[in-house]
């Protein structure tokens, strides 16, 4: 039931993706929701979605209570450089696909989840000099 439920996460975000990006602004994670084995979203402000998919293997990410999304340049997160981290693992940004995410709270295609979840605490920040 669980993977079924991330599967619609996933479809729900998929239809308002656009073409892939190599980078995204972020200077500090609002919140982050996994809609997949590999993928997950992730909100560099309220509005600001970015649906990510990291390279295999990445296990367990769906059971992660917290993730650190690394940023090796200053208040950008790269698919050249950077990582999703959890545990003990290390997954490579593989894909960045910017998700109009205030067209899909328009379309009321925006679970209450989404909406009423409280950010959670980013762990300390990883990034590349201050």
């Amino acid at each position: 039931a669980e993977r079924e439920h991330e599967d619609e996460q996933l479809a729900r975000f998929q239809k308002y993706a656009s073409e892939p990006v190599d980078e995204f602004p972020m200077f500090r994670m609002w919140k982050w929701q996994v809609v997949g084995p590999e993928r997950l979203v992730i909100w560099s402000t309220i509005n600001d979605a970015y649906l990510v998919r990291v390279e295999k293997p990445c296990v367990r990410l769906e059971w992660t209570h917290a993730v650190v999304v690394t940023q090796k340049m200053r208040q950008k997160v790269s698919k050249k450089f950077d990582y999703v981290v959890f545990g003990n693992q290390r997954c490579k940004i593989d894909e960045i696909l910017p998700v109009d995410y205030k067209a899909m709270l328009k379309d009321g295609k925006a679970n209450e989840v989404d909406v009423d979840a409280s950010p959670k605490t980013p762990a300390a920040q990883v990034s590349g000099g201050t």
